[in-house]
């Protein structure tokens, strides 16, 4: 028997090619909580500090210095274009300028979450928009019982949104070791205080609306969604179309901070599809053999149109605004003076106490209160993806305002009635963030079992895994009643898949554990990995799946025919039948219907791994896998007890 195989056969990369028409054709359909939104709450919760410091610093600055305070950020700075300009001072151009880039993320972490998230199931967003809604009227009714109607009755909406930032961020700091769940609920409920917050800034809080550059505005974002629906992919011409939006809209009385969130919401979000993936590292590698350029810059802009635009936008202006923008507008807005006989006085008026018993009360009272309403109504059909601890720890902490809260307060409320709103909001942060540790301090307290379901809940998740595990079909390792199964996506040629066998292999120690392997193989970037694929599934043919994956996971470098051939004869198969059935393509079909199935659920890279048929997003390492383990294992046992 010769160790050489048929030429198409040594073509690796071309072989999987060739398959990937029929795989090509398979339509992605994308699954789970996406990758960016736990970066979303990374970001959005790293950024706290710097929002801390930055009120703290003000707070300071205006003690100081008051005089200097307001020289800054009343200096008058004007933008000119011939006889056209726009004239504001400092402390505006932040809240309506700069904070215009802080909503588009707004509207973009929404737009995701129809998209990819949990709100892909469109009737899932009842309840965080009956939450989110209960949890900014309830506290509006509060701060107008309390003002009794006064001059301060205006800023009503004062104290109905939640800032974002600040409240995962300290979330962070009192909830140490929730589950991602939690945080990803509390998201999806502020993401819908934060737009409807908008919308009643725009539409309550404008004053005299002229309707000509109101026309321009509407004109500008139908000139986008012509771009959009073109895939037009020349940014300077939104953001061209976007300023001229902007400055209509400022000319129009319209507060111009809501364009942001309604571009981010017509910014679609997707997963990369791997075809796109494919032609990608085409372009790479034709700049690889002739690096000019030219090719330089297809081979980027062919990496980047891989992404979906609001994963371009998202990775472009999160930073910048949970780092910059959003701490310069709490410098800019956060300084009050803060002498002993204003707090006197501002402890005892209405509006600092509307607002702080709107906030610290109303808040959770209507979040808990609106998610039990839902439930209740839906006959259980509808329910919190989190236990009751969980949404009562969001209710406290959605408590916390500042943005919104002081863009509103800017907009109704002066002098001595301003500073007392500002007072109010900054005290109803330090009081929520103290109840939200009480809450958790209490839930952590609890029996493991009781703790489960007070954080995890007993309602059903989404189904990412597309394709159930066939044990007749899949390739199983572990008990076949274990309650936690873990489905991984992989490459026989990727280092990462490599790196994750240990890992796995420790987690297998689990006796309540079945783990499953599908393949992936990606052609495009590792040539023999679709050969090795083929080879595992020969050596499956003869009851030797498991002995030569594991081999060839540690063979990565090595995975040539002869190389292949010689694992053959190492396990002690019948050589010549892997022969044949490894150059006759005998089992390409068996490896194409994994891909497909990778494609169903949303997999375009490896590993990828499946816990309970949720997607498992972010680091493989043992403790973070165990913990997953752990979680998914709990969950089946509250569905256990429930049932």
């Amino acid at each position: 028997m010769s160790g050489d195989l048929p030429p198409d056969t040594l073509r690796g990369a071309t072989t999987l090619r060739g398959s990937t028409t029929l795989r090509g054709s398979t339509t992605q359909w994308t699954r789970a909580v996406s990758a960016p939104l736990r970066s979303f709450l990374r970001t959005e919760s790293g950024s706290a500090g710097v929002l801390l410091a930055a009120i703290v610093a003000a707070l300071v600055w205006c003690n100081i210095s008051a005089t200097s305070y307001d020289s800054v950020w009343h200096s008058v700075l004007s933008l000119r274009l011939g006889h056209w300009s726009i004239v504001r001072d400092a402390q505006t151009w932040v809240n309506s300028g700069l904070m215009t880039f802080f909503f588009l993320v707004v509207g973009l972490a929404a737009r995701r979450e129809f998209d990819l998230g949990d709100l892909r199931e469109r009737r899932r967003f009842v309840l965080p928009a009956t939450a989110g809604l209960a949890g900014m009227a309830l506290p509006a009714g509060i701060y107008l019982a309390i003002t009794h109607g006064g001059d301060g009755s205006r800023g009503w909406a004062v104290a109905m949104s939640t800032d974002t930032a600040l409240a995962l961020g300290l979330l962070a700091l009192v909830g140490r070791s929730l589950p991602e769940r939690v945080r990803v609920f509390l998201l999806t409920v502020f993401v819908v205080d934060d737009v409807a917050a908008l919308v009643v800034v725009t539409f309550v809080y404008s004053g005299h609306v002229r309707m000509w550059p109101l026309l321009v505005a509407l004109l500008g974002l139908a000139a986008v969604a012509v771009l959009m629906a073109l895939h037009i992919r020349f940014g300077f011409g939104y953001f061209g179309v976007g300023v001229v939006a902007w400055c209509a809209l400022l000319g129009s009385g319209v507060d111009p901070i809501v364009l942001g969130l309604v571009l981010g919401l017509m910014t679609s979000d997707y997963t990369p599809m791997r075809a796109d993936l494919e032609r990608a590292t085409g372009l790479f590698r034709l700049f690889r053999e002739q690096p000019t350029a030219e090719l330089a810059r297809t081979a980027t802009a062919g990496l980047t149109s891989t992404l979906s635009p609001n994963a371009r936008l998202q990775n472009l202006y999160l930073p910048w605004t949970s780092y910059v923008i959003v701490p310069l507008f709490g410098l800019a807005n956060a300084g009050i003076v803060l002498s002993g006989s204003f707090l006197a006085h501002a402890y005892t008026a209405p509006i600092t106490l509307g607002i702080v018993v709107g906030y610290v009360v109303g808040k959770p009272v209507a979040v808990v209160g609106g998610t039990w309403l839902v439930e209740r109504l839906s006959g259980g059909r509808l329910r919190a993806d989190v236990g009751w601890a969980a949404v009562a720890g969001s209710g406290t902490i959605a408590g916390i305002g500042f943005t919104v809260s002081f863009v509103v307060a800017d907009l109704t409320l002066h002098g001595q009635e301003l500073a007392e709103a500002k007072l109010g909001v900054l005290t109803a942060g330090v009081l929520a963030a103290a109840v939200t540790w009480a809450v958790f301090a209490i839930t952590r307290r609890l029996p493991a079992t009781r703790r489960a379901r007070a954080l995890l809940g007993d309602a059903d998740q989404l189904t990412d895994l597309c394709d159930d595990v066939d044990p007749e079909r899949d390739h199983v390792r572990g008990p076949a009643r274990a309650s936690v199964t873990l489905v991984e996506y992989g490459d026989l040629q990727c280092p990462y898949c490599g790196q994750a066998e240990p890992v796995l292999r420790d987690l297998l120690a689990d006796t309540d554990l079945r783990y499953v392997w599908r393949h992936l193989p990606l052609a495009d970037v590792h040539p023999q990995a679709q050969l090795a694929a083929e080879a595992a599934e020969a050596a499956a043919a003869q009851g030797r799946f498991w002995e030569m994956h594991d081999l060839l996971l540690t063979k990565q470098d090595h995975l040539k025919v002869p190389d292949l051939i010689g694992y053959a004869k190492q396990l002690g198969l019948d050589a010549d039948r892997f022969y044949d059935e490894l150059s006759g393509h005998a089992h390409a079909d068996r490896v194409a219907a994994d891909v497909a199935s990778a494609d169903r659920s949303g997999v375009s890279g490896t590993p990828t791994f499946f816990i309970n048929g949720q997607r498992h997003y972010g680091a493989y390492d043992l403790p973070t896998l165990k913990q997953a383990v752990k979680q998914a294992r709990a969950r089946v046992a509250i569905r256990a007890d429930a049932g």
